[in-house]
């Protein structure tokens, strides 16, 4: 059976979760018909957790193929992480996981706070605001850029080129913009080359193991994929965690009342509207079967996170956002070998965005019906494109 008119469409981006928990119920692992071709989806906690870790479910497009056209076809073009199975991506992950230790992301705090102390000095006393471009959007490209030692003045564009390559853009304007984000970071990296400085950039190319190290073409790749998830991850967590506790009184009150309940708010806000709906994508290498469902060879696979976290075979009342609850156990960052790297900076930036604005601006409230807010309109995304609240 294939099903697009609940999945993907109408009014699915606003409220994708009824559709999710149909799913979930009826048909856990189903084919699905999107523009680009058809694909498999999987909406179950146990079968998702599982698949991440499922080796048969493969980073490489070629299993698509047939097999006398595999061995012809070239690799991936970007040596991205994110694309890769073992044994290219245990290298590149060990290289790249000193420069991401806790301790590192738990040393960027002061600065979150600074940008964000300095965001919320800016927006107006009274009024209204659009809480997304004005605050969620800015912080976490403030953020990136100071960790990869972006220059200030050219956030601006960062920030525009990683939009364009997740939202709902032509395939032409993803890869221009794809195309300018390659060449700027190149051009970077060679300057720090010849002038290093104490940001990940210039520790990414000074990090060897054994006399390995990155390469040129790694190293970019890796910065772009450092920015694309970086960013873009922590905007919608941010985003979607403020409206959570706007249109949650109660969830409002008590993480008022009690500070310290930040940390699991956070991941209470991660669990129940995930900033990222789906997987990017995987390959099926051979057949795959998960709820009784046979997923063929050549199949593209997606996972969808947002209805993992919602499974009451996992989490006690799912559709409820408790701010005490204990959300471990959720897939919001992946799962296995492919765990977001920046796990524990997007939980910090979190932390400290939603903190700060609640202690300094306690008169926050949201300025239109919830059912008017508008979503982006991304398989991969979830996140307000605007979040319009008054203050006084």
């Amino acid at each position: 059976m294939t099903a697009t008119l609940d999945l993907f469409d109408g009014s699915f981006w606003n409220d994708p979760y009824p559709a999710y928990d149909a799913a979930r119920a009826d048909e856990p692992v189903r084919r699905v018909d999107l523009p680009d071709g058809p694909v498999w989806m999987m909406f179950r906690h146990a079968d998702v957790r599982a698949a991440l870790t499922d080796a048969r479910l493969s980073k490489d497009w070629r299993w698509t193929l047939p097999p006398e056209q595999r061995a012809e076809a070239p690799d991936q073009p970007l040596p991205m992480m994110l694309l890769m199975d073992p044994p290219g991506h245990t290298r590149l992950r060990k290289l790249v996981s000193r420069s991401f230790t806790l301790r590192r992301m738990e040393e960027l705090r002061p600065r979150v706070e600074a940008f964000a102390t300095q965001l919320l000095d800016e927006l107006p006393a009274t009024g209204k605001v659009d809480l997304m471009a004005d605050y969620a959007f800015l912080l976490p490209v403030y953020v990136i850029c100071e960790l990869l030692g972006v220059p200030p003045e050219d956030r601006d564009d960062f920030a525009a080129w990683s939009n364009t390559m997740v939202d709902e853009s032509t395939r032409d304007q993803a890869m221009e913009a794809a195309g300018k984000l390659h060449g700027y970071l190149s051009q970077l990296i060679d300057a720090k080359r010849e002038n290093p400085d104490d940001a990940l950039i210039s520790a990414l190319i000074q990090e060897a193991d054994g006399g390995d190290r990155l390469s040129q073409a790694e190293l970019v790749a890796m910065a772009m994929l450092l920015l694309i998830a970086g960013h873009e991850t922590t905007v919608n967590l941010i985003g979607n965690g403020v409206l959570a506790l706007l249109t949650h009184p109660e969830q409002l009150a008590l993480v008022r009342e009690r500070p310290e309940l930040m940390a699991s708010a956070v991941e209470e806000f991660l669990r129940w509207d995930s900033p990222i709906h789906s997987t990017p994508v995987r390959f099926a290498a051979e057949d795959v079967e998960y709820s009784g469902v046979t997923i063929p060879a050549g199949a593209v696979v997606i996972l969808s996170l947002a209805a993992a976290n919602r499974d009451a075979g996992r989490f006690d009342d799912p559709e409820e956002l408790k701010v005490d609850r204990d959300a471990s156990g959720h897939v919001a960052f992946g799962h296995g070998l492919h765990h977001c790297l920046g796990a524990q900076l997007a939980r910090i930036e979190g932390q400290e965005a939603i903190g700060l604005l609640l202690a300094r601006r306690p008169d926050i409230a949201l300025a239109v019906d919830p059912v008017d807010l508008t979503y982006r309109r991304s398989t991969l995304i979830r996140g307000l494109k605007t979040l319009p609240v008054t203050f006084g």
